[in-house]
């Protein structure tokens, strides 16, 4: 949530920011700003809204400055306005900030800065940090005057900070909020995530918690909140290219990553599979894992946590082991039973993800062992974790996950087939089977793509005109149920939910009227008489019934009103063939309502604050 960018080179500052702040839309924001330093004093440009205000008040500016940092800004303390965005100042310009988090004690800083003569302008607990640096801020002494200022901030937070009368030098701390430094030639950058400069450079810097960058154009220096230089710290490279973070023809980055699944699918596969055989040597697990834990906990948020929810039918089914899925910010503020032999598998795209992070220390803390599926080779979840299994999906832009959700299931996937192995009592034969369906997926998905678009396109014209929609399933398919609603309601701002079939009786058939769209999950054949049975039930109360199941099912087809076929495939993975059309229908809906897809109202891809 919110994003940070800084440059410092010999270049022009301003178009370096802007177009960095461009590639962090997906973080979510509600207003932007940069500020620059030139010749006589920091400038800055600051507006309320999307990011074509702040580039249009920019260009009616001269910006020739080479040092600068920026900001979009997700609304916590004080509402979105121009007054309220950053950076922000102390009141002499003197110290100039920008900052992702929440500063918990803010008022009673804020308290005290007022009884010493400081005046604010803004309702943030950004410029009371900008006036607490500014409070300890001697000659020259930037970086004392910011460790000074972090020792004394709580929550967690992200900065960037300039003074004008150092005009060659940002320092950027990290607390439990993300931050990089891009390294160049002559020149770095500083961001929150990494598709802001990937155009300019692979190599970066993931700071730490409890770290601080002291960055100018020629060097950049790792420093302890202790004031300690962090000597011996560790370059990355990253492997992605900067193509991967661009639309490359598609109208919305949603529709490109939906086109890209099966791609970003055969690179997981093919970083986990040796000779046709599943292997995890690179994940850290046992190659007799199972034998180590008496019960699995699956903790994540959102898409994440939809990925779990599937995970817990067939690693329950299939390895006899108890598992217990949950929302990370349920999870992390009770007292759940966790011991030395209890797996937490933690589920991030971002790997940054601040409930999920607290629910992974909560666990590690108890004994625990952490098994992590993120797409973020060096985030927090990864470094923490005991183990990970990579997701490699590439950078997903879109606010609505599509290919990382893929990816998320097709690693449980992968656990689920070890640990096949690891019991006696499934054949080497169901093993080899399951693998080998696990291989036909990427064509399969990408196929099912282009065989459904047509049919999808019309159905989401029909409901794009619908105030209610109404996703059932069950077993893996009201997990899919599940994040089928999400997707629609999220980019759409359609009223959407998921039921398990079973219980429309329970209730949720009283909500089911004249020509409300019903959605079907029918990829089992285990529970498919049932879940038609539910089917059934709906039309004859009036609902426009969509079907997803497999192609050769046995049903009365004329019974529903819309029905699309998905390749046959074993039903514990077909899953993953029923989730394109859910997503390609989210999409086209959203497109008929005329709402923003990849930057959908309200809500930030990355979730780095509570």
């Amino acid at each position: 949530m919110c994003g940070i960018v800084g440059y410092i080179g010999e270049k022009k500052a301003a178009p370096i920011l802007l177009s960095g702040l461009k590639k962090l839309e997906y973080r979510g924001y509600d207003s932007a700003g940069i500020a620059v330093q030139e010749e006589e004093a920091v400038k800055i440009v600051k507006k309320e809204g999307k990011l074509d205000k702040l580039k249009s008040s920019a260009e009616k500016e001269i910006f020739n400055g080479d040092t600068g940092i920026g900001h979009t800004r997700w609304a916590t303390h004080g509402k979105p306005s121009d007054i309220n965005s950053h950076p922000h100042t102390d009141s002499f310009t003197k110290i100039v900030i920008v900052h992702n988090g929440i500063i918990e004690n803010f008022r009673e800083l804020k308290e005290e800065l007022l009884e010493k003569g400081h005046q604010f302008e803004s309702e943030t607990d950004t410029e009371v940090a900008a006036h607490l640096i500014a409070s300890y801020y001697q000659q020259n002494n930037l970086k004392a005057a910011v460790i000074k200022a972090v020792k004394r901030l709580e929550g967690s937070f992200a900065l960037a900070v300039m003074s004008y009368t150092e005009k060659d030098r940002i320092i950027a701390v990290r607390k439990d909020s993300p931050l990089i430094v891009g390294l160049g030639e002559n020149e770095n950058f500083l961001a929150s995530d990494i598709p802001a400069y990937l155009e300019h450079t692979d190599d970066f810097y993931i700071l730490e918690d409890g770290e601080i960058a002291d960055i100018r154009k020629d060097d950049v220096k790792i420093y302890s909140f202790a004031d300690e230089l962090i000597a011996d710290k560790q370059k990355t490279k990253i492997d992605w290219d900067a193509e991967m973070a661009e639309k490359q023809g598609y109208q919305h980055f949603m529709l490109k990553e939906i086109h890209e699944q099966p791609e970003s699918l055969k690179r997981l596969l093919e970083d986990n599979l040796k000779d046709g055989k599943i292997d995890l040597s690179e994940s850290g697990l046992d190659k007799n894992w199972i034998a180590n834990y008496d019960k699995i906990h699956v903790v994540a948020c959102g898409t994440a946590y939809h990925s779990g929810a599937l995970a817990k039918y067939l690693l329950e089914d299939k390895l006899r082991i108890p598992v217990e899925v949950e929302v990370a910010s349920e999870y992390r503020y009770r007292n759940p039973i966790i011991n030395e032999r209890t797996l937490m598998i933690v589920v991030s795209q971002s790997g940054e993800t601040a409930d999920t992070l607290a629910a992974l220390r909560l666990a590690k803390n108890k004994g625990a062992s952490v098994l992590a599926l993120t797409n973020s080779r060096d985030s927090s979840i990864a470094r923490e974790s005991d183990m990970v299994i990579y997701l490699k999906a590439g950078p997903e832009i879109a606010v609505a996950s599509t290919k990382a959700y893929t990816n998320m299931v097709a690693a449980f996937y992968i656990l689920l087939i070890d640990g096949m192995r690891q019991r006696q009592e499934i054949s080497e034969e169901v093993e080899a089977k399951y693998t080998s369906d696990l291989i036909k997926l990427p064509e399969m998905i990408r196929q099912l793509s282009e065989q459904s678009k047509d049919q999808i396109k019309l159905i989401a014209d029909k409901y794009a005109k619908k105030e209610n929609i109404f996703f059932i399933g069950r077993n893996t398919d009201y997990t899919l149920a599940l994040e089928g609603a999400l997707k629609l309601k999220e980019i759409s701002y359609i009223h959407a939910e998921a039921y398990p079939a079973g219980e429309l009786k329970h209730g949720t058939l009283a909500l089911i009227e004249e020509d409300v769209p019903v959605v079907a999950l029918g990829s089992r054949a285990d529970v498919f008489p049932k879940l038609f049975s539910n089917l059934k039930e709906v039309k004859a109360r009036g609902a426009e019934t969509l079907l997803i199941t497999e192609e050769d099912q046995k049903f009365e087809k004329d019974s529903v009103d819309h029905l699309i076929e998905l390749p046959l495939l074993n039903q514990d993975f077909a899953g993953l063939l029923a989730i394109i059309p859910l997503q390609l229908l989210a999409y086209y809906t959203a497109l008929n309502c005329g709402e923003d897809i990849d930057q959908p109202r309200n809500l930030a891809k990355s979730v780095t604050v509570e």
